[in-house]
């Protein structure tokens, strides 16, 4: 009840001028291997602040919507292995794990999100049937589909607009997120066939 509430109240804040200032928003694309593969997300800027200024203001579970606004979202065509772990086909939502110590992972799942009237009575009619991420995290955990830990560097070109990119390479390719002077990637491969991988398992 805690996490709608202070949901609800960011929301006011933030969609006071919403309509007006809303971030805005990208889709990353790629082919790797016979997947097609799209990110869609929202691009929040610094603005002077700094990431660990507003990491710092996450709830207790540590998970940021890894963009802004609506649901960030993940669509594959074909099976994956991101950062080494399986991701079928299909349509999912993102979010970042930014624990206080330690490496940092994206969380894959299959709920995507909730239409902002249902946790907002006041949301615009525009963006009523939106849908927004889960503030609390833990209500939608075990519909994960995989947590991948994410390889964290930096940048000398720092970046005002959260940027998500997939850059592809002979045999695969590489998923990166960067905000300002951060970085935070995983491997991207197309899948092996079934029986291959058990093989090697």
């Amino acid at each position: 009840m805690l996490h709608r509430i202070a949901f609800v109240f960011v929301s006011m804040i933030m969609t006071s001028s919403l309509l007006a200032q809303m971030a805005p928003r990208e889709t990353a694309t790629a082919q790797i291997g016979a997947a097609k593969l799209s990110i869609e997300y929202g691009r929040p800027a610094l603005k002077g602040r700094s990431f660990k200024e507003l990491v710092g203001q996450l709830p207790a579970d540590r998970m940021w919507r890894a963009g802004s606004e609506q649901i960030t979202t993940l669509t594959t065509t074909a099976p994956l292995m991101i950062g080494g772990k399986m991701v079928p086909p299909g349509k999912y939502s993102l979010y970042v794990h930014c624990p206080e110590t330690g490496s940092y992972s994206l969380a894959i799942n299959t709920v995507l999100g909730q239409p902002l009237k249902l946790v907002w009575s006041e949301a615009p009619e525009n963006l009523a049937n939106e849908p927004w991420p889960h503030m609390n995290y833990q209500e939608i955990k075990g519909s994960e589909v995989a947590r991948i830990p994410l390889s964290e560097g930096s940048s000398s070109d720092a970046a005002d607009l959260f940027t998500i990119k997939v850059t592809q390479g002979p045999s695969g390719g590489t998923l990166s997120l960067a905000w300002g002077d951060q970085v935070w990637s995983a491997d991207i491969e197309p899948a092996r066939a079934e029986g291959s991988h058990r093989e090697g398992s």
